[in-house]
C-alpha cells in the first residue's frame, strides 16, 4: 500500500497574545488558513523503516534531531503498540522553507500521523489524534483539521470557521529562519487585547476589511530581530496587496490579493528583485487535504 497526503502550509492571517499560563506557555487567539501550496508526504511499504527527503528545502532538514514526522511515527508506536510496529517507508518533499512561521514543520507532523494511521489501520477518531498530536506541538492539532478555524488557549481549542472563498495569496520569506522561543522572548506585552469578532467575508476586500482591525502581536518583535521583514511587507504593499503581514512568528510574510492573477504578477515582480528569497503565489482552501491511493 502506497498513501499520499498534501501538508499544506498555514498562515496565521492574524495573532493576538492574550496572556502567558504559569508553565510558561503563551495564549493566543489565531485566525488560520491553509493554502493549496506546501509540502507533500507520501508513505510506503517497506522492509525497514526509512525516511527519504526532497525537495527545495530538503538540505534544510538534513540531520534534523529528531525530525517531526519521525517523532510524530515513534509516538504512535508508542500509543498503539503491536498494530503500528509494520516497517514503513516515509518520504518528505519539502517546499516551505524553515523555521518560517508558516507551520511547516507541524503540517508534515499532522499528515504523517493521519497517513501512518491509516497505513497501519489504527482505530483513532480526529479528536484522539489531536490529542496525540498536541504533544509534537501547539500547531499541529490544528494542521491536523487544515482548514480555516480560530485558534485559541495555546493554540490547542479549534473553533471551525463556515467555509471562506478561497484567497489569493502570495507568501514571501527573505530567507531568515526565525526561532520561535526569541521571537516570544522580544515580546514587550503578553496582554494584549483578543481578536475582535470574525463575521466572515464573502471575498478578498470583506477579509482584509476584517484584517485592519486584527494585527500580528509577534510581527513587531520579529522585526527587531530580522528587519528584512520590513522590506518583504513593504514590497507586498508596493505591489498591491490589500493587506501585508507577517505570519506566525515570521520571518515568512503574506499578501492578499482580490485575484490569483495579481498574486501572480506580484509573484513575479518580487521574486525578479529578490534572487534566493522564497516567492509563492497560491491560494487558501477551505477543505482538509485528502488522501489518496497511488
Amino acid at each position: 500500500m502506497r498513501l499520499e497526503a498534501a501538508a499544506p502550509a498555514k498562515v496565521n492571517l492574524a495573532l493576538h497574545v492574550t496572556g502567558r499560563r504559569g508553565d510558561g506557555y503563551h495564549l493566543i487567539e489565531t485566525l488560520v488558513v491553509f493554502t493549496r501550496y506546501g509540502d507533500r508526504l507520501r508513505v510506503e511499504e517497506a522492509e525497514r523503516d526509512s525516511l527519504t527527503l526532497g525537495g527545495p528545502f530538503a538540505a534544510l532538514l538534513a540531520g534534523a534531531d529528531p525530525n517531526l514526522v519521525l517523532r510524530a511515527r515513534d509516538l504512535l508506536r508508542r500509543h498503539f503498540g503491536a498494530v503500528a510496529e509494520r516497517p514503513v517507508a516515509i518520504h518528505l518533499e519539502k517546499n516551505l522553507p524553515v523555521a518560517a512561521g508558516i507551520g511547516g514543520g507541524s503540517s508534515d507532523a499532522a499528515a504523517a500521523l493521519t497517513l501512518l494511521s491509516r497505513f497501519w489501520g489504527i482505530d483513532a477518531d480526529s479528536r484522539r489524534l489531536a490529542a496525540i498530536g498536541l504533544q509534537l506541538g501547539a500547531d499541529v492539532p490544528m494542521c491536523l483539521a487544515a482548514r480555516p478555524l480560530l485558534a485559541r488557549g495555546i493554540g490547542e481549542r479549534l473553533e471551525p470557521l463556515p467555509v471562506l472563498p478561497p484567497l489569493p495569496i502570495l507568501l514571501v520569506n527573505p530567507g531568515v529562519p526565525l526561532a520561535t522561543p526569541a521571537v516570544f522572548g522580544a515580546l514587550l506585552r503578553r496582554d494584549n487585547p483578543a481578536l475582535p469578532p470574525f463575521g466572515g467575508g464573502s471575498d478578498a476586500d470583506a477579509i482584509a476589511g476584517w484584517l485592519r482591525a486584527a494585527r500580528n502581536d509577534l510581527e513587531a518583535p520579529a522585526l527587531s530581530l530580522a528587519p528584512e521583514i520590513g522590506r518583504a511587507l513593504a514590497l507586498l504593499n508596493n505591489e498591491g496587496a490589500l493587506i501585508a503581514r507577517m505570519s506566525g512568528s515570521g520571518a515568512t510574510c503574506f499578501g492578499l490579493f482580490r485575484s490569483e492573477a495579481e498574486a501572480a504578477r506580484a509573484e513575479e515582480a518580487i521574486a525578479r528583485g529578490n534572487p534566493g528569497w522564497f516567492v509563492r503565489a497560491t491560494a487558501t482552501m477551505a477543505p482538509a487535504p485528502e488522501l489518496g491511493h497511488v
